[in-house]
């Protein structure tokens, strides 16, 4: 009759079965491993949960930027501070959020208030104070409006408002000086200027354009000065660059059909007067016949006389009607009469003039030919111009068929210079100069990078921001191959099977299987050479042996527990010293 060699059933778990296999090496590899894999998976979440910080404040005070810190830490808003400390960054999706909650506090305090100055009225305010907040809220709008302004970062607006009283002419006029800090790489026009100007201008009663003052963050006077001496004017400058444009896209135009585009460059420099000359001359022509003027006034005066030959007397009665006969005189214009003593009657008879006694005065006023003539010259006259042109080599082949250059020859280089004096209207009397130079361009090698892939800048950004998560793939693999995966397969341990039916020995009792004469299993197992085979289980599967000190234990419990009395005799000879 068989006999079957039971295995007793574990008492212990699987899983605590597996690990009271593994020696005290593999117990601390796998429990270092798992806890490496632990931290490694709770370090990626949180770094994944990390959130992404935008700008809450920049170019804070001082005292706003601690009140602000000490407001957010009783808000449980984390917060942290960019390089250099300029500005505050909190979360992305609770920057609104904590802006408005902020802004309900009145924090910033550093901001630009307005008008809204005027709603905290006080009990008890005095009219000085009225003015002042009134003065400060003006001043806030003010600054608003110019900050809207897309040029302009940061302003001040000061205004000087004087105390009216009951005197008209000693009351003083308004003014203001406004401070302007521009964006990087901006400028105002004038336009812009006389914008900012009119803005602040309008928005305060009785104050004129003229004084109001606009200075940039250098200190730089940006408002012309109302004397109007604050040298060039910048609409004349342009006006200059406009005129010398024009002058070099007409040389361009003329010489890049010839010799090709980017084979030509050229400079024209305007010299333009901006003064107004204002001249008057008058001038007069000689006299002319008496038919041939204008007669601006003419008077005529007759008197009477009494009978004839009786000399009346006439005149003023006094000294004047006593006085001796004038000369005779003679006509300018008229025929030749005869000469005789004035007022005489010969006289009067040989000039075919009235009778003695009468008078006849004539007196006649001519225009004067004269000439006013007014001059005045025009602002933004050309007085010079001056012609720059270089132009490249030609581009020829040579013997072989290659690309070369050579020089221009005098007469091209003439003819050129005939097409810009044409182009843009040279005039020798005004003393314009044109000068032509025919030299090779020379090209500009791109410059080569030399720098190692691993040393570029962009190579080191993309490192630094894979270099987390890389790293901690890594280690996670380090740690699963290194420590876990061996520690797992030394856990996993096969399934025990009955054994087949062990042979009988000589005595009757059953021996273990593959037992051949008494002490050999025992020998063979202190050997270390325990036979290792297929076990099969009972559904058929095939499952792996167990390992030569599993076996050996195994064997060694088989035989004692089989055949005591063979194993008792192996361990007597044992301490008896025999083989």
């Amino acid at each position: 009759m068989s006999a079957v060699a039971e295995i007793p059933a574990p008492t212990l778990s699987p899983l605590t079965q597996r690990l009271s296999n593994l020696d005290r090496a593999q117990r601390m590899r796998l429990g270092a491993g798992i806890a490496l894999l632990v931290v490694g998976a709770l370090v990626a979440v949180l770094m994944g949960r990390q959130p992404d910080y935008k700008v809450l404040y920049t170019n804070l005070a001082d005292k706003d930027g601690g009140a602000i810190v000490a407001q957010l830490s009783q808000m449980n808003v984390p917060y942290k501070y960019t390089e250099g400390g300029g500005a505050i960054m909190v979360p992305a999706e609770k920057v609104h959020d904590t802006r408005l909650r902020l802004a309900s506090l009145g924090l910033p305090k550093g901001s630009v208030v307005g008008f809204e100055l005027m709603e905290a009225n006080r009990f008890g305010m005095t009219q000085f104070q009225e003015r002042l907040a009134f003065q400060r809220g003006l001043e806030g709008e003010l600054t608003r409006s110019i900050q809207a302004l897309s040029s302009v970062s940061s302003a001040r607006v000061h205004l000087a408002l004087p105390s009216q009283n009951g005197f008209f002419r000693e009351q003083q006029k308004p003014s203001a000086s406004i401070l302007v800090s521009l964006q990087p790489g901006q400028s105002l026009d004038r336009t812009q200027l006389a914008g900012i100007v009119h803005l602040v201008a309008s928005s305060v009663p009785e104050l004129l354009p003229s004084a109001v003052s606009v200075l940039d963050d250098t200190g730089k006077l940006l408002s012309q000065s109302p004397d109007g001496a604050s040298g060039a004017d910048a609409e004349q400058l342009q006006y200059v660059q406009r005129i010398e444009q024009q002058y070099s896209r007409r040389i361009l135009d003329m010489l890049e059909p010839i010799v090709g585009r980017q084979n030509v460059k050229a400079q024209v420099t305007a010299e333009v007067d901006f003064s107004q000359v204002e001249s008057t001359a008058e001038s007069h022509r000689p006299n002319l016949a008496s038919d041939a003027s204008a007669v601006r006034s003419q008077q005529v005066v007759e008197t009477g006389g009494g009978a004839q030959g009786a000399a009346l007397p006439s005149g003023i009665p006094g000294a004047t009607t006593n006085q001796p006969p004038a000369s005779a005189t003679a006509p300018i214009n008229g025929p030749a009469v005869a000469l005789a003593a004035a007022g005489s009657a010969s006289a009067a008879a040989a000039a075919g003039g009235p009778a003695a006694g009468a008078k006849r005065e004539s007196v006649t006023n001519y225009e004067v030919d004269k000439t006013v003539r007014v001059v005045r010259g025009g602002s933004g006259s050309i007085k010079r111009l001056s012609a720059a042109v270089v132009v490249n080599h030609a581009v020829a082949a040579d013997e072989k068929g290659q690309p070369t250059t050579k020089a221009l020859t005098d007469q091209q280089i003439e003819q050129m210079t005939a097409l810009v004096r044409e182009s843009i209207g040279f005039n020798k009397d005004r003393g314009d100069s044109v000068n032509l130079m025919n030299a090779p361009f020379l090209v500009d090698v791109p410059v080569v990078d030399n720098t190692p892939l691993w040393k570029q800048p962009e190579t080191l950004e993309m490192a630094r921001n894979l270099a987390w998560p890389v790293g901690t793939v890594l280690l996670a693999l380090l740690v699963v191959f290194g420590l876990v995966r061996p520690a797992l397969k030394a856990m996993a341990e096969p399934k025990l099977v009955p054994l087949e039916p062990a042979a009988l020995g000589p005595d009757g009792q059953p021996l273990a299987v593959g037992m051949g004469p008494l002490g050999g299993p025992l020998d063979a197992l202190v050997a270390g050479d325990t036979p290792r085979g297929t076990i099969i289980g009972p559904d058929g599967i095939q499952i792996l042996a167990p390992t030569d000190h599993q076996l050996r234990l195994e064997d060694a419990r088989q035989l004692a527990r089989t055949n005591s009395t063979a194993v008792a005799n192996i361990v007597k000879n044992w301490i008896n010293g025999e083989d």
